[in-house]
């Protein structure tokens, strides 16, 4: 019996030997497999024709911080680059790859304009807002050898991955990378920017910043107004604003603002009923020192940025609309078209 437990002991330390000699372990998940040989990841990356233009659709899967992945629907122009990039951000997330599909298809005319100007760009989609939650930091550790996260990611978050991603591809320059988001959106890259410093530039078109401002809820029973109002004078604006600043926490709001860096232009919307809130979003950032631009637009739609197919199926940008995406692509322009 004692020289079977010998030779059993004996084996057991031949194949650790043997084991150990193969080379470093090549595994993702190291702690639970081993292999020298790494796992070739799948294709993620489908080809599409977008109708009536000559910049095909990259339908590309990002993986983001917890492993999931998000789609972005890129495009680029002709040519093998580096291209700067442009990633635009259409207010809430979720709808996954159905969404880039549909908008690529019938909501591209901006993008359109971008490409033309010799930019390459992306949809990006990302995770729905989840309410009262931003504000407690991201912490990444370890549990039995794989992550485990303080909370759940934020779209934001699933944002600055999709940034970190597209600058590694080939024909893009990493130094030249853009973001323009709308409404949520624009909260958005106030939260990105508060966190991540590797943008060249961003548009914040009618930021919805209330969250991002710490801004207190109204008090209950108080009166919504329309989306649109039907008038919304200079001083009107003015006298919301300040109204506005006094809602904050502006130690909170304060210390965000204090932490960007990146160069900011904020895009209001003249009749909105958030107006106050795009106008005093620019106001803490100029306050603070920060490179900020401010320029509002008199125009009936939230989300006139982005061009819609009418119902006859062309686009028919309206001249507030033309230039409002010339404003964008000149602002690019100054930071974005020397490497």
């Amino acid at each position: 019996m004692r020289v079977m437990i010998l030779l059993l002991a004996a084996t057991a330390l031949l194949a650790a030997t043997a084991f150990a000699q193969q080379g470093k372990n090549a595994s993702i998940d190291p702690d639970h497999i081993y292999f020298t040989k790494p796992v070739p990841s799948p294709v993620t990356e489908i080809v599409e024709p977008v109708e009536g233009s000559e910049f095909p659709l990259h339908i590309i899967y990002v993986e983001i911080v917890d492993g999931l992945y998000a789609p972005i629907g890129l495009r680029k122009p002709p040519g093998n680059g580096p291209f700067p990039v442009v990633l635009f951000a259409h207010m809430n997330g979720g709808m996954g790859v159905r969404w880039i599909r549909e908008w690529t298809q019938n909501g591209s005319w901006t993008l359109e304009q971008f490409l033309k100007a010799g930019y390459a760009v992306a949809w990006m989609r990302y995770r729905a807002e989840v309410e009262d939650t931003y504000g407690k930091p991201l912490v990444e550790g370890k549990q039995e050898g794989r992550q485990i996260l303080s909370r759940g990611p934020l779209e934001y978050e699933d944002a600055i991955s999709i940034i970190k991603f597209v600058k590694t591809l080939p024909y893009v320059d990493p130094n030249r990378v853009g973001y323009l988001g709308l409404s949520h959106g624009g909260e958005m890259l106030m939260k990105i920017a508060s966190e991540y410093h590797g943008l060249r530039a961003g548009i914040a078109s009618e930021p919805a910043s209330m969250d991002y401002l710490a801004k207190r809820p109204p008090a209950p029973g108080t009166p919504r107004p329309p989306e649109t109002l039907t008038v919304n004078t200079e001083e009107m604006q003015r006298r919301a604003t300040a109204e506005a600043r006094k809602q904050l926490d502006m130690s909170v709001a304060m210390k965000r603002i204090n932490a960007i860096t990146t160069p900011i232009f904020i895009e209001g919307r003249d009749r909105d009923h958030h107006q106050d809130v795009f106008r005093l979003n620019y106001e803490l950032l100029r306050e603070a020192g920060k490179d900020v631009q401010w320029k509002s637009y008199d125009h009936d739609e939230h989300g006139f940025i982005f061009v819609k197919r009418n119902a006859e199926k062309v686009y028919a940008p309206d001249p507030i609309q033309m230039q409002a995406v010339k404003d964008a692509i000149a602002y690019f322009d100054r930071y974005m078209k020397t490497p």
